[in-house]
């Protein structure tokens, strides 16, 4: 398993975000994280990243503990809303990012590849206030793909793209696959993570519902209506 989360408690005064939360996530996966507003899927990835502290519990990522640094090498993430300083240009995003990551040489390069992917190379030398929100999810995802990373987070990644971008966008998914990267995405758009993920996992209310291949559980429903079915049960 790539990621291993143990017994995980999160809450935030009575209430509980996660509640004695386990999974595993196989490496090379394509992995959706699936539930209602609420149900902890955000608070998850975070923890990933020690961005927000567990009361209890242990994750583990290849085997390291997620409080330590040494766990975040070779992880890209797209946060739920990117965002940036206004006065920055494009450029100068994947510049800093580049960076972050350690890269100083061929970073141009990489910068080159990243933006011909996420098809924004008209866009860079332009200023980060001047973009629409797609553009900005596409350079958000850009930043992601900075550097050497075997495990991708994902937070709602189709949001404010139109149907073109949500294309490139499973495009450039289905090629990280082929690359044998481990995805985890967090998306309400069950249409789209369908096409794109092998296993899944369902929280409501902090708790986790169920859990496997996709295919095994959903049998001939749609990932939709078995998403509904357990929600309600």
């Amino acid at each position: 398993m790539i990621i291993e989360a143990k017994n995980i408690n999160k809450y935030y005064g009575s209430t509980y975000a996660l509640k004695d939360f386990s999974l595993g996530i196989p490496k090379g996966s394509s992995f959706a994280l699936l539930g209602p507003n609420g149900a902890g899927k955000t608070t998850f990835l975070k923890a990933l990243l020690d961005l927000t502290p567990v009361d209890s519990g242990e994750i583990t990522i290849n085997g390291i503990s997620s409080l330590s640094e040494k766990s975040r090498k070779g992880i890209g993430y797209l946060p739920e809303k990117f965002t940036f300083f206004d006065y920055y240009t494009v450029e100068g995003v994947l510049i800093f990012y580049g960076k972050m990551k350690g890269i100083n040489k061929g970073l141009a390069e990489q910068i080159e590849a990243v933006v011909l992917k996420t098809k924004i190379t008209e866009l860079q030398q332009r200023k980060v206030k001047t973009l629409s929100k797609g553009q900005m999810q596409r350079l958000g995802i850009a930043c992601m793909l900075m550097g050497d990373n075997d495990l991708l987070l994902l937070d709602e990644p189709f949001t404010g793209l139109d149907p073109i971008g949500i294309k490139d966008l499973k495009e450039i998914l289905r090629g990280l696959q082929v690359e044998g990267k481990t995805l985890l995405i967090n998306s309400h758009i069950l249409s789209e993570v369908e096409q794109i993920c092998d296993q899944m996992a369902i929280l409501n209310k902090g708790e986790l519902v169920v859990e496997g291949k996709i295919t095994e559980l959903a049998g001939d429903a749609s990932l939709e209506d078995f998403f509904y079915e357990k929600i309600k049960s």
